[in-house]
């Protein structure tokens, strides 16, 4: 007498099985449909304090206004006339400056000094960690000002110099046009730094103390550990440093304006700068908006760029040492 046959679950042509499988599925799915209920707040705020905005300003970009008369419709015209000044180019020069200072640099720094925690014992890290990553909490402006204070022909920069015997190495840090940018620059990497490093000190609690131990019985030496364990480990949290960063420096703008606005001359100038500039001093608001359109094109662009080039990249069957399995002989293909 001929039998059903019957599937892996027991079930006979897999009636039962697929049957309890649908109602499992089906009561999952019911069940995770409600949960999105607990997004519409958040998506609610996120669309009207955020993407509402985007569109707004998106749409006053095709106008020429000053803020306070009737808009005339001037299509394209604001963006081609940004696209064809040659100071927005220099301010996003500059902009592309400060990532060296407010990502490149910081990462560095943050990934030596976590090199060194990796290999040695520090007592009150926590204390340190917290200290570090104040300045990244702190009030932008009140930073600015203590750095102008800092930079200034009579403060604190000068007076150490003057202490050492660099003395003919003081001047108006921000006032002069060789050192402007830098000086800005490095205020970014004082506040960035602490960022990098708490992300980096949490990424190094998770690497296993074996790997380390593994990598010290194989003869290994500090640098040749941090490239072969800590770095590797630590591609996630680098990631996102980098993107972070990244965006701090290209939206960089409360930092130039409270420090040189934008000068002297146009040396430290951000296309922010030129957004604030045309929205509430020159009352050219519907270029302002084109400026302030393609910086979040740009700054898109360039994130995902860097998210494209940290991507993990996931390893191949063979270098898992996963194999296919081989194929009896006389087995159906």
């Amino acid at each position: 007498m001929h039998r059903p046959r019957r599937n892996v679950l027991g079930s006979p042509h897999g009636g039962t099985g697929q049957t309890s499988a649908m109602h499992s599925r089906t009561r999952r799915t019911r069940y995770h449909w409600p949960a999105y209920l607990y997004l519409v707040p958040a998506l609610a705020f996120y669309v009207v304090f955020l993407i509402r905005p985007m569109v707004t300003s998106a749409w006053i970009s095709l106008f020429s206004w000053d803020g306070i008369s009737l808009a005339d419709w001037v299509g394209l015209k604001n963006y081609r006339s940004v696209l064809a000044d040659p100071l927005i180019w220099e301010a996003v020069r500059h902009s592309l400056t400060f990532i060296v200072f407010y990502a490149l640099l910081p990462i560095t720094l943050a990934l030596t000094v976590v090199g060194i925690v990796a290999r040695i014992r520090v007592r009150g890290l926590t204390f340190f960690r917290a200290v570090l990553f104040m300045p990244y909490i702190l009030s932008t402006v009140v930073v600015a000002i203590s750095w102008r204070w800092i930079y200034d022909e009579n403060g604190p920069l000068n007076g150490i110099l003057h202490t050492i015997g660099l003395g003919s190495l003081t001047r108006a840090w921000l006032g002069s046009f060789s050192t402007a940018l830098t000086a800005v620059g490095l205020i970014g990497t004082w506040i960035t730094f602490g960022l990098a490093f708490v992300l980096f000190i949490s990424g190094i609690q998770k690497i296993p103390t074996e790997l380390y131990e593994a990598a010290r019985v194989d003869g290994a030496g500090p640098v040749r550990e941090f490239f072969a364990v800590t770095l590797p480990a630590l591609r996630g949290e680098v990631r996102v440093a980098l993107v972070l960063t990244v965006i701090v420096a290209l939206r960089n703008f409360d930092i130039v304006w409270n420090t040189t606005a934008g000068g002297p001359g146009t040396s430290t100038t951000v296309p922010s700068y030129y957004v604030y500039e045309g929205a509430f001093v020159t009352h050219q608001v519907g270029r302002a908006s084109a400026i302030a359109v393609l910086m979040t094109i740009f700054i898109l662009c360039v994130v995902a760029l860097v998210m494209r080039l940290m991507r993990e990249r996931p390893a191949s069957a063979d270098r898992r040492g996963i194999r296919a399995p081989r194929r009896r002989k006389g087995s159906a293909s």
